[in-house]
């Protein structure tokens, strides 16, 4: 189980890796879903017409780097024919480096399936057999043991990857398509698969990229784009609940500052909140059709489009270096022609400036979010909602410690919205004095989204609440349909105190299953 609450399953459709990128669609798949992976024919002829050339240089007399030498600082040494395959077996082993607790098995699947991606592009001068276990891995469910910390970001995920190839090699721990944890030899075997004996230059092929960091960049974009479509959703339930006007959110309003998120945002506001009772309740003139003298709303209502706006914008920006990222061969050295060449495709500045970023925007989000539910709890500010939305204010706390909640986890989204990628720490005898710190961004991104998951949903609880206090004006049809689901799944709706953290909890999974946002999307169509 992820972050998020997925569960791995199998039973997919096979996905079929070729010469060209892995779609995004495809990547979730994959990690998330179990699907199973095959080699396309133009990937196994690219792979092969490689191989042709490295195993070219590898019988001459010249040294080539990641060839017949050694690596990083110790490039300088050259290592003879006899050697070679001990030189790959002892890269893998060494750099299998990691410390701490295990990588979540979507992350390890994610990681996988780029590096097969990179290997199918015919630039990394692997073996079929080769490429093709790193598949069957996929196929069989067997996921090796990668550990959170380890990698720099920089020569690629060096750490994680090396745990993978490790596995292939026969060696290291491994969980099976069941979870299990067993020797890496143990689960092959029980798969009907047969190690590698790495040869020359295969070691270095499969370690040495920006997969594990691109995986959960891909993933969390994906979350983010749910996720931001569901915090339209409680920020509608709020501005609709405070009695504010949706007269902010109208497009000519939006189009003399034309951000695109900022326009669909506000669009999904809109109609959200069409055909709400409350709304109608505060407006004056026949048929309740001009707006209510009260238009200043407060800035974490009024804004709310803004500000998910520029988040979605960021995201979208995420998106394009992603696309790039899985459109990119990162290898050092590389196959070119009929030559290996060294490059520096492997640092990881460009996917780790936007999982930085991401992370900002989850903060923000986050943090507006938790000033709309604060709104509802002070009696001076809710429009005659009871103080903390309590049954028995005094005898009942109501939502107070709910807020609580959200505020802690505001206050370690901004601590995680600090960058890692402005902290480089020198590595390999300066040789690699220049870092990315890609991964810990990724890892820092994955606790940032759930974290404010878990604050939209505390905002989606409030506002549902005082929806129902409202009664008897009716909320929007798609808000009210939003506020039905958790009273279906366990979340009550106003009365004396209970226990609380049970329907924070299943409001989570609400949230984070995509079921809040399919709630009201089966009422108005699909949210922009």
């Amino acid at each position: 189980m992820d972050r998020l609450g997925r569960v791995f399953h199998g039973g997919m459709q096979k996905i079929q890796v070729g010469v060209g990128p892995v779609s995004f669609e495809d990547l979730v798949r994959v990690a998330r879903e179990g699907a199973p992976v095959s080699l396309a024919e133009d990937a196994l002829s690219a792979i092969d017409g490689a191989r042709g050339v490295v195993e070219s240089l590898a019988a001459a007399q010249t040294p080539t780097y990641g060839v017949s030498t050694g690596f990083g600082a110790l490039a300088t040494r050259h290592i003879p024919a006899e050697m070679r395959a001990q030189l790959q077996r002892s890269l893998v082993r060494s750099h299998a480096a990691g410390s701490g607790p295990e990588v979540e098995r979507e992350v390890v699947r994610a990681l996988m399936l780029l590096r097969l991606s990179t290997l199918a592009t015919g630039h990394t001068g692997v073996r079929r057999q080769t490429a093709m276990l790193l598949a069957d891995l996929l196929t069989h469910g067997i996921t090796p043991v990668v550990r959170e910390h380890g990698s720099l970001g920089c020569s690629g995920d060096l750490a994680p990857l090396s745990h993978c190839a490790l596995a292939l090699m026969g060696e290291g721990e491994v969980r099976d398509a069941s979870g299990t944890l067993l020797p890496a030899a143990e689960a092959l075997a029980a798969a009907g698969l047969v190690p590698v004996e790495l040869a020359a230059k295969e070691g270095l092929a499969l370690i040495n990229g920006t997969d594990g960091m691109l995986g959960m960049l891909v993933m969390a974009i994906a979350d983010l784009r749910m996720l931001l479509r569901t915090a339209d959703i409680a920020a509608a339930m709020s501005v609709e609940a405070q009695l504010g006007t949706d007269r902010v959110f109208a497009p000519e309003l939006q189009a003399i500052r034309p951000h695109p998120g900022q326009a669909l945002s506000a669009a999904n506001l809109t109609a959200l909140m069409a055909g709400s009772a409350v709304v109608a309740s505060h407006r004056t003139g026949p048929g309740n059709t001009v707006e209510c003298n009260r238009v200043q709303d407060a800035y974490s209502l009024r804004c709310s489009p803004q500000v998910h706006g520029a988040a979605r914008d960021t995201v979208e920006h995420a998106a394009l270096v992603a696309g790039r990222e899985l459109a990119s061969a990162i290898d050092n050295p590389v196959v070119v022609g009929d030559r290996v060449e060294s490059n520096g495709n492997f640092h990881g500045a460009p996917v780790a400036y936007v999982l930085d970023f991401l992370a900002i925007v989850a903060a923000d989000v986050a943090s507006i979010s938790e000033r709309r539910t604060d709104r509802f709890l002070d009696k001076a500010r809710n429009h005659g909602l009871p103080p903390f939305l309590a049954d028995d204010p005094g005898v009942d706390s109501g939502l107070m410690i709910a807020q609580y909640t959200q505020a802690s986890i505001v206050s370690e989204l901004k601590r995680l919205a600090v960058p890692a990628s402005v902290d480089s720490i020198p590595s390999s005898a300066m040789q690699e004095d220049h870092v990315s710190m890609g991964w810990n961004a990724a890892r820092k991104l994955r606790r940032s989204v759930d974290g404010l998951s878990r604050v939209v949903a505390v905002e989606v609880l409030t506002a549902a609440r005082a929806l129902d206090l409202r009664a008897p004006l009716t909320p929007a049809p798609a808000t009210g349909a939003v506020v039905e689901l958790l009273r279906s799944n366990g979340v009550a709706g106003p009365g004396p105190d209970r226990h609380l953290s049970p329907e924070i909890e299943a409001t989570v999974d609400l949230v984070q299953s995509g079921a809040v946002l399919a709630a009201a999307e089966s009422v108005i169509g699909e949210l922009k």
